[in-house]
């Protein structure tokens, strides 16, 4: 058994928490500065207002106020923000964390320099540790297909958890892993991470074919473009997979739960998949953030501005082709330019030709 202190409340950081603690575990949910009617309820009820569910026991709830005394006593440290949040919680976990801890990240995403270098999660986390401390805590992150209530009301699901060290992703496998959790354990860490940061933006282009068959009037149609989608994701696969081999991951990583998997659950539906849909009816992107969805956290099109943006300054200095990531370079277009949706089909798979 082990005491898993979790930094952020949210959907998916709560959801973990039911395998967790059904093995026996105790949870301690820890509320960000936007968490606080949720930890409120928690504590109250034990529903999660957002998730629709009842915590199970095992699980308590801390606001933000009592996190340093949560995470002292605790053996392994969750990340549980979302990308927009990472600096902040580097602060505050480099601050609480304790030699001997476990840290293992949910967040997803990317962080680039001025010069196109591009960096995951855990390690930008990392950069706001003390260089001794840092080497004294050990690194991981889940990835992989996991819609948070499948996983709560207990839907067969397969992630891989991943880290520096094969025993201590083994461990915490072992800590979460139950007849509906399937865990699996890789030492390519760099692989999937970068693997389940970038198919959020394919994610985005997903949305277009539905766009276009409502600006056509054709959304009941019984031809729905499943043949646009599908050269979309195979495109979005491959630059995925020569993103994954440029960060010094294995390729092969690209075509398992961390790659294609999780690309293809996140094409499934969600925010991402309905702001692509809106620029797929002819609506520019600065108007679907502007109008239609404002207050909506949209990570696809947050990793679209970061790797896209990257692989821009990257192109300027040589260090790819203009022929490379034609798809991701063409989604940058769409929400930093407002680029029309004409699709660069010509540039697609020219290892074809």
């Amino acid at each position: 058994m082990a005491r898993i202190a979790v930094l952020g409340s949210g959907i998916m950081a709560t959801a973990l928490s039911f395998p967790a603690s059904e093995n026996g575990n105790e949870v301690d949910l820890i509320g960000t500065f936007l968490d606080r009617e949720i930890i409120d309820s928690i504590q109250r009820t034990g529903l999660h207002p957002v998730l629709g569910l009842t915590v199970n026991e095992g699980v308590s709830a801390y606001q933000l106020e009592e996190a340093e005394e949560v995470i002292a006593r605790a053996d392994v440290v969750m990340c549980g923000v979302n990308s927009f949040g990472v600096e902040w919680a580097g602060k505050q976990l480099a601050s609480m964390m304790r030699p001997g801890q476990k840290l293992l990240v949910v967040t997803k995403g990317m962080r680039a320099d001025e010069d196109g270098t591009l960096h995951i999660l855990p390690d930008v986390l990392r950069s706001y540790f003390d260089p001794g401390l840092a080497e004294q805590i050990s690194w991981n992150a889940i990835v992989g297909p996991s819609i948070a209530g499948e996983v709560a009301v207990h839907h067969d699901t397969c992630v891989v958890f991943c880290g520096h060290d094969k025993e201590d992703v083994d461990y915490l496998a072992d800590l979460f892993r139950t007849d509906y959790y399937h865990v699996w354990t890789s030492t390519d860490f760099v692989g999937h991470e970068t693997g389940a940061a970038t198919k959020n933006m394919y994610a985005f282009a997903a949305g277009f074919a539905q766009g276009l068959l409502r600006k056509a009037g054709k959304e009941n149609d019984q031809y729905v473009m499943y043949n646009y989608g599908a050269a979309v994701f195979a495109q979005g696969q491959k630059e995925l997979r020569s993103l994954i081999t440029m960060m010094g991951g294995k390729p092969e990583t690209g075509d398992g739960l961390g790659g294609v998997g999780d690309m293809f659950v996140t094409s499934m539906g969600g925010r991402n998949v309905k702001a692509g849909a809106f620029v797929g009816e002819g609506i520019p992107f600065s108007e679907v953030q502007d109008r239609y969805m404002k207050e909506v956290t949209l990570e696809g099109v947050a990793a679209i501005k970061v790797i896209g943006g990257a692989l821009e300054r990257q192109a300027e200095r040589g260090l790819i082709g203009p022929e490379d990531y034609p798809l991701c370079r063409f989604l940058y277009s769409v929400v930093e330019k407002d680029a029309p949706l004409d699709m660069p089909w010509e540039r697609f798979f020219q290892d074809l030709a």
